[in-house]
């Protein structure tokens, strides 16, 4: 097994207990699935390795598969969700402020999906967009004979208003436009706003994760919380905004770690003899072993890779690859931030390999400088944040933006929340991550004047739902919007175009557009929550 095999394998098996063995206790309530890790990590080493775009976190497996409209008003679940167009609300109601609104759903940029042999690769939908796309590359370049792949569920939407001031004076207004988005991917699903044709300068609101957790397997493994579990249908959506509890939240400070304390463990220089495979010296590791209170400590570290966790005994054991020369971490820092009660007869060890045996062959020769000293949690995010995402490649990514939404996570789901997820409860500050999918919104400020009118658009690029594979859905793009969820804004009349280019054929819908008919632009009823669209390119049915 190669190096960087190894490492994956350690990353992958080391969640969360001192043992390899099915079913040991990790904390009260908690149940170790090790044979099920270890087939994840054996059937993910090939593809992720392959192109070298490990992330560090546990992958979402697979998706909900479409169930061909039986959704509960008739569209498809589909999965993977794009979620839906939502409307414009405003910050404060306003009484006096009436609106009418046209959404427009552009199939310019549309392309119809075509596979070939990098099927596979495209259904990893766990994978961010730019990653997807570097495992496409990634086939493209080494089984050419598969041609190219195309595709782009991608569709223009505007989204109008014509906001009418029905009072005798000038009405400010803080508008909010929503949209769904992970932080990874905002500059591409961020939409313009503008009023009366001139572009409004925003600020950008951020909610926190939008979806769940689930276990390896799915629905099969309903107790666990491993994967993500992101919304399939707009109900999530529903839940998750008709209270107003999650924009209030976006709009409110973020939380704030200034007066936690905590004591650092840094390690720097660490060495080892050298990897020498014909020695048995396959990947020289240090492991870091020492003795708390689960119950009053916790643990975050930043540069380790492998752990073991044995609650009864009140030991933790947190490894990382000694650097070799010429690698892309040598010369790295490895951080131990502990939480409440200090850690106490802390050892280090190496390892020929970075397995979690017990009886793993020890190596002599190994060791690093570890300072000991006292911070606060903010200090230490502060600092080692923007290493996380320096190697992400996310260096220019607006760090008080990423910063909250870490925060909001790692209080949320990590080690410091009271239920800590299996995702995140490591205590690896790698783990937490920013691809997450939320609601976001963008927020300005716009004059009505007395008796007048202001039009207000929102334009961006919309991306559809889909099925990777496995159902009659295959081909088949979705796209829905919500006439009123998470808006107190009077809307009088709602209307829809659809701007079809001679692209598609219409599967399934409840808009009322009728292509053979001419009928593009349809009047929505305001009873209506929900609508939706699922097209097919035009012949696709008749090729199949």
């Amino acid at each position: 097994m190669s190096r960087e095999s190894e490492r994956l394998l350690e990353a992958m098996n080391s969640l969360p207990d001192a043992t390899l063995e099915e079913n040991v206790p990790v904390t009260a309530g908690k149940k170790r699935r090790w044979k099920k890790w270890a087939a994840l990590a054996a059937s993910l080493a090939v593809v992720v390795l392959g192109v070298g775009i490990f992330t560090g976190f546990i992958p979402l497996l697979g998706g909900r598969a479409g169930q061909n409209g039986s959704g509960s008003d008739g569209a498809s679940v589909f999965m993977s969700y794009a979620g839906p167009v939502f409307p414009l609300t405003l910050r404060e109601e306003n009484g006096a402020i009436e609106a009418q609104r046209n959404i427009t759903l552009d199939f310019e940029p549309w392309v119809p999906v075509w596979i070939s042999n990098q099927e596979e690769a495209a259904s990893r939908t766990w994978l961010t967009e730019a990653e997807r796309q570097d495992v496409l590359d990634f086939y493209n370049e080494h089984y050419p004979e598969g041609g190219q792949y195309k595709s782009s569920t991608d569709i223009l939407v505007t989204d109008s208003y014509t906001l009418t001031n029905t009072s005798a004076e000038n009405q400010s207004l803080t508008v909010l436009y929503p949209f769904v988005s992970g932080l990874n991917n905002l500059e591409e699903n961020r939409p313009t706003l503008t009023a009366d044709g001139t572009e409004l300068n925003t600020t950008l609101r951020v909610g926190t994760y939008a979806g769940g957790f689930e276990g390896v397997w799915g629905a099969d493994d309903p107790e666990g919380t491993a994967n993500l579990a992101y919304p399939h249908s707009w109900t999530d959506y529903q839940a998750l905004l008709s209270d107003g509890s999650y924009l209030e939240n976006a709009l409110g400070p973020g939380p704030d770690v200034t007066d936690v304390p905590v004591v650092v463990y840094k390690l720097t220089d660490p060495y080892s003899p050298e990897q020498d495979e014909e020695a048995g010296i396959t990947n020289p590791t240090l492991r870091v072993t020492f003795n708390l209170d689960y119950d009053k400590t916790n643990v975050l570290t930043y540069g380790f890779h492998g752990a073991a966790y044995d609650r009864e005994a009140g030991t933790m054991m947190q490894s990382f690859s000694v650097p070799q020369p010429g690698e892309y971490d040598y010369g790295k820092e490895y951080y131990l931030l502990v939480l409440g009660e200090d850690v106490e007869n802390m050892t280090i060890q190496g390892y020929a390999s970075g397995g979690m045996e017990e009886d793993a062959p020890k190596l002599e020769g190994c060791g690093a400088t570890v300072e000991r000293y006292e911070s606060d949690l903010d200090t230490m995010l502060r600092q080692l944040l923007p290493l996380i995402w320096e190697e992400r490649g996310q260096e220019d990514a607006d760090f008080e933006l990423y910063y909250r939404a870490f925060l909001e996570q790692l209080l949320s789901y990590g080690v410091l929340s009271d239920e800590p997820v299996e995702r995140y409860d490591t205590g690896w500050l790698e783990f937490i991550e920013g691809g997450m999918v939320r609601v976001c919104w963008l927020e300005s400020e716009i004059t009505v004047p007395a008796g007048g009118t202001v039009s207000l658009t929102a334009a961006m690029t919309k991306a559809g739902s889909y099925d990777c594979t496995g159902t009659d859905n295959v081909g088949v793009c979705g796209y829905d919007l919500v006439t009123k969820l998470g808006s107190n804004l009077a809307c009088a009349a709602q209307t829809a175009t659809l701007q079809d280019r001679g692209q598609i054929e219409i599967v399934r819908q409840n808009f009322g557009f009728d292509l053979e008919q001419g009928i593009a632009t349809v009047t929505l009823d305001p009873a209506e929550e929900h609508y939706y669209l699922e097209v097919r390119a035009s012949g696709e049915k008749e090729q199949r």
